[in-house]
């Protein structure tokens, strides 16, 4: 090897992301087209990249998964490396990752429900929506089945994915057979007793988290009537003044408005929209048996107060979508109360609050679970400032091989953007048999077997 590329290989920063969704796949990006000199390997724990894209996003939601296309040209950069079916703390530690990297960015997101905190939350029958979505979305490490035996369900938030949660359950199996689902979530939707889908808002109805276009998807379904009640359907001078700040609240409510006492028409199934009402107590005697509610009232800046006006609805099964919620990573420091890795513009502090060298963190896990996923474009950007400017080659073994060698020695079966595209193409071959886009392979050695 000659000086000049001996000087070549010293000076190419290697970066080690943690996480093939979309916080970790924009910050690969962010890397490369900063620097020419950065290469960037993103080890992700599942076969398959793209997160909560792939394992998150409603399954009747084709055009949000469109982001696919502009993350592969990610990861078909050369300077760009897969590496996936490798998890953090099992396959390789940390401190094994930094002796291969020169700096390590987490970017594991928010998968875990985020609790409810009221009595009866653990009975069988009471669900977190994040647990449910993966069942739909297919993800590999959960189980094949769900328990759809409840006629009339609860479901608890006022955000998108209590909508896609309500929407899923109302719909018929036959009408998600247009989307990637396989068969054992088809079979398990055809066997769904739900009738009637209650939605319960704990604010009023200016102040939901509903984006227009999925609210308005409610209602295309030719088996669903939406009904809007009336009780709690509150709009104050705070109200008006808020829509008037934010254009996709005026048009939520002005959709709901549109709704509000609208008869059913007859259709099999109802999603009922309520506003104004918390939950205090999931009630049953070894399972689910009722939800029991307080009416909120407006206080004039926003917020509510509850009223002691108490109501039981008569349900079997709920499910609490009122956010999701980071976990711990092996060897990191991890902020419980926020549900964060504690952090600085991306820059990862230890228990001292000082900056630790090398570790960085973007996404949700960096600043909580809020925003949609273009949002994380400008927070990668953050950190990936502040890496390059932090950061020189110091890792002893920084050769790209090195660390595929340490997996290999440890028998990790790792996959690769090679491995992807043929589970992609597979995936879509298996689409085009049923004339669908794809269908998705759920099991994990399954995947792991159409991508050789």
């Amino acid at each position: 090897m000659s000086d000049a590329s001996r000087r070549l290989v010293v000076m190419t920063l290697r970066v080690a992301v943690v996480g093939g969704g979309p916080a970790g796949i924009y910050t690969a990006d962010h890397l490369v087209k900063s620097d020419p000199g950065v290469s960037v390997d993103i080890l992700e724990r599942l076969p398959a990249p793209f997160g909560l894209v792939r394992y998150g996003v409603a399954p009747d939601h084709p055009r949000i998964k469109e982001i696919v296309k502009a993350l592969q040209r990610v990861l078909a950069d050369p300077r760009v490396r897969l590496l996936g079916n490798v998890d953090l703390g099992a396959d390789i530690k940390l401190e094994e990752l930094r002796s291969y990297y020169d700096a390590v960015v987490i970017a594991t997101g928010a998968m875990a429900d985020r609790p409810l905190g009221i009595a009866g939350e653990d009975l069988p029958g009471s669900f977190g929506a994040a647990d449910f979505v993966s069942w739909y979305d297919a993800h590999p490490d959960v189980p094949r089945s769900w328990p759809l035996t409840a006629s009339s369900v609860a479901v608890l938030g006022a955000g998108n994915v209590a909508l896609d949660v309500a929407r899923v359950l109302a719909k018929t199996a036959d009408e998600m057979l247009t989307t990637d689902i396989p068969a054992h979530v088809h079979e398990g939707l055809r066997a769904n007793r739900a009738t009637d889908v209650h939605v319960f808002a704990r604010r009023g109805p200016a102040y939901v988290k509903f984006s227009p276009l999925e609210l308005r998807e409610l209602a295309h379904s030719p088996n669903v009537d939406v009904v809007v009640h009336p009780e709690g359907f509150e709009v104050d001078q705070s109200s008006m003044e808020h829509i008037g700040r934010n254009k996709q609240a005026k048009m939520v409510l002005d959709t709901l408005a549109n709704w509000v006492g609208r008869e059913p028409t007859g259709k099999p199934h109802r999603i009922h929209l309520h506003f104004l009402e918390q939950p205090v107590a999931i009630e049953g005697q070894g399972r689910v048996q009722a939800l029991r509610t307080e009416r909120t009232r407006l206080v004039g800046d926003g917020t509510v107060a509850g009223t002691g006006e108490e109501t039981v609805w008569d349900v079997q099964a709920v499910y609490r979508a009122i956010g999701y919620r980071s976990t711990p990573l092996p060897g990191l420091p991890f902020d419980d109360t926020a549900a964060v890795i504690p952090n600085v513009g991306g820059r990862v502090l230890d228990l001292a609050g000082e900056p630790v060298p090398g570790l960085y963190v973007t996404g949700w896990i960096k600043r909580g679970p809020v925003g949609l996923i273009g949002h994380t474009k400008s927070d990668a950007a953050e950190t990936v400032t502040h890496l390059l400017a932090d950061t020189t080659p110091t890792a002893p073994q920084r050769e790209p091989q090195a660390v595929e060698a340490h997996l290999s020695d440890r028998g990790v079966d790792h996959t690769t953007f090679e491995h992807w595209e043929r589970l992609d193409a597979h995936e879509i071959s298996l689409g085009h048999a049923t004339q669908r886009l794809r269908v998705k392979v759920a099991g994990r050695q399954e995947m792991l077997l159409a991508g050789r």
